[in-house]
């Protein structure tokens, strides 16, 4: 269900200035005078941008399991995925992960989870109109894990603060 806008216009060019994605779609051409009837085409526009990540999941999992970390992005046209571990590029069957891109979104799929797996892992995704990453993180169930970390630290600044105060008015 998309909303029909009106652009009239002298001549055969329409010119849209300053396009956003969101104005992909179709659009209908129609040609009109006054001595025949409306000539009607339709034209398919799709608007080219670089990708944005909107998912990138990190995954607590225990040692011996299959763990899965996920990333998704949005580009036209669509994006191809890279996976990194610090610098060194994954590839797809080695070291016991495969890596597995359907549509946006790419999985990194380790089959039986190691010590050594755990850590910081890069999403990269790519078209012709750009690059962009995320970070994600693979952690064992012991692990602290906060994806916002400045909320927890904060959050834990207030626990010692109250702490302080309660140990402080308790001595008076």
């Amino acid at each position: 269900v998309g909303s029909t806008h009106k652009f009239v216009t002298e001549g055969e060019h329409l010119m849209l200035t300053a396009i956003t994605k969101e104005q992909s779609g179709s659009y209908e051409c129609i040609a009109s005078n006054d001595i025949s009837s409306p000539d009607v085409r339709t034209v398919q526009v799709t608007v080219n941008y670089p990708p944005f990540i909107s998912k990138a999941r990190s995954t607590g999992t225990s040692v011996g399991q299959k763990g899965i970390l996920q990333c998704e992005a949005s580009a036209v046209p669509r994006a191809d995925f890279e996976w990194y571990k610090e610098d060194r590029r994954l590839l797809n069957g080695l070291n016991g992960v495969k890596i597995e891109n359907q549509g946006k979104q790419s999985m990194l799929i380790f089959f039986n989870v190691s010590e050594e797996d755990y850590g910081n892992y890069t999403c990269v995704a790519m078209n012709t109109m750009g690059i962009t990453n995320a970070s994600i993180i693979l952690y064992g169930p012991g692990a602290m894990h906060d994806v916002n970390g400045a909320a927890a630290l904060s959050h834990c600044f207030v626990c010692l603060l109250l702490t302080i105060t309660s140990v402080y008015l308790l001595k008076f």
